[in-house]
């Protein structure tokens, strides 16, 4: 890999990414602990709504008012994925392989943590 120690444009461009990503690593942590949480919450819910018998006997939106632990985080998950959860909490990957998608074009990359990457450059015969 080459080195660019010469250029203060591409050490400044890296800092700025590095600090972006890292940044935002404690939102995406959030963001993932809510998801499991709700998504650990909709699980044992939905685990509790399909073993009840009276759940079979009953109209579906009955049985839904009868499990309201699962009907409320049923809909919370939902509305995070209209929120966009599934966009957040992978977010610095996002970033990354945008930018890696971006250096291509000058024959560099970056890591997931935003650290550059330059390649060789092809010998044209």
């Amino acid at each position: 890999y080459a080195s660019y120690t010469s250029s203060p444009d591409l050490k400044a461009f890296e800092r700025r990414l590095t600090e972006y990503i890292a940044c935002l690593q404690p939102a995406t942590g959030r963001w993932r602990m809510i998801l499991i949480v709700v998504s650990v919450c909709t699980a044992t819910g939905a685990w509790n709504w399909l073993i009840d018998p009276e759940t079979q006997k009953v109209s579906f939106f009955t049985s839904l008012w009868n499990h309201p632990f699962f009907t409320i985080s049923c809909i919370t998950l939902i509305g995070l994925f209209f929120a966009g959860i599934h966009k957040r909490v992978v977010a610095p990957s996002i970033i990354a392989a945008r930018c890696r998608t971006v250096l291509a074009e000058y024959n560099m990359s970056c890591d997931d943590t935003g650290k550059l990457i330059l390649k060789p450059r092809p010998h044209v015969q």
